[in-house]
């Protein structure tokens, strides 16, 4: 993993862990394949929330219907590098 993807998957991390308010689980800690929906029990409502952080933190639009590819952090980093990488 590069250092550029460690840092955005950390990232990543801190704000799932912000905005979920999980308590005992640091970046660093959080392990990023674990599945939101089916280990963590994220509902669509909680996903919704970490996407309008994401969406400001990194300038881009995340589709509703892209939503349920979003089950875990290295996804979410993958989505995003796809995104920044499709504007640039």
């Amino acid at each position: 993993m590069s250092a550029e993807n460690r840092e955005m998957v950390l990232r990543i991390a801190e704000i799932v862990i912000d905005e979920l308010k999980l308590q005992d689980i640091t970046p660093d800690t959080f392990d990023p394949n674990l599945d939101f929906v089916d280990e963590l029990g994220i509902d669509s409502m909680d996903l919704a929330t970490v996407v309008l952080v994401l969406q400001d933190e990194y300038n881009i639009t995340i589709d509703e219907d892209d939503y349920p590819k979003l089950r875990n952090i290295h996804l979410i980093a993958d989505y995003i590098s796809q995104k920044k990488n499709t504007l640039e």
